[in-house]
């Protein structure tokens, strides 16, 4: 399967996240105490946990630190209480977007998250209005130059859903939520590391973006990620490479 090349997003994305490493510890950390204050404190029993404290190992982050966080959501230490809200809107040329948030202060945050949509060329919609247009999957992306065949041989034979080379020679695997895990150790056992791996909602028809769109966008959706409460964030945008 054929797809848009999207290896600009993905070192964007990357380079964004290098640059926020600070934040991102934030969110990990809030993201480890709501999962074990839902699921447990118990990592092999808790799904949601085990792939938090899995991208905070990815992240460097230091085992305390982790450890503090599931003490915290398991109550076993005192913390803040977080309430997950997502939000959804539109962008630039039409772009859905989702803002999915861990706040303390639910008036706080969808005035942020509202004023930072209008402020940028985008506006808030209606529980709904664009989740519609995403599916919740596996996704993992390797840097072109990987074997099409051995990577799509492996993947398949550990239950991937979808695989799609891109005209830049990246490719894309994509799997079930619950296959996530199973699909990634059985791609890094045959010795394809990922440049990119996460669970995500991948839009089911893309928005694709010309430079000066999507240099827009990006400021948009940079103003969005920037907000202390926001965790991810979601679009159909495809970016122009130029």
């Amino acid at each position: 399967m054929a797809g848009h090349s999207k290896w600009a997003n993905i070192k964007h994305k990357k380079a964004v996240t290098d640059a926020k490493r600070g934040k991102i510890f934030t969110r990990l950390i809030k993201e480890i105490t709501v999962a074990a204050r839902m699921g447990g404190s118990e990592i092999a029993s808790n799904p949601r946990l085990r792939l938090a404290v899995e991208k905070a190992n990815e992240n460097n982050m230091p085992k305390d630190t982790v450890d503090r966080a599931i003490k915290r959501g398991a109550g076993e230490l005192e913390g803040v209480n977080y309430e997950e809200i997502r939000y959804e809107g539109y962008g630039i040329g039409g772009a859905a977007i989702m803002v999915d948030c861990l706040t303390d202060n639910r008036v706080r945050t969808v005035a942020e998250v509202r004023h930072a949509l209008s402020k940028n060329g985008g506006n808030l919609g209606t529980e709904g209005s664009v989740s519609f247009q995403f599916k919740y999957s596996g996704l993992l992306v390797f840097a072109p130059g990987a074997s099409e065949e051995a990577i799509l041989e492996a993947a398949l034979e550990a239950g991937a859903e979808d695989i799609a080379s891109h005209e830049d020679g990246s490719i894309e695997v994509v799997t079930s939520p619950a296959g996530y895990l199973q699909v990634k150790q059985a791609l890094m056992a045959a010795g394809f590391r990922p440049e990119h791996a996460e669970l995500t909602w991948r839009p089911l028809n893309e928005t694709p973006l010309g430079h000066e769109e999507a240099q827009r966008m990006q400021k948009l959706l940079d103003a969005l990620e920037g907000l202390d409460d926001v965790q991810e964030v979601y679009t159909s945008a495809v970016f122009d490479e130029e």
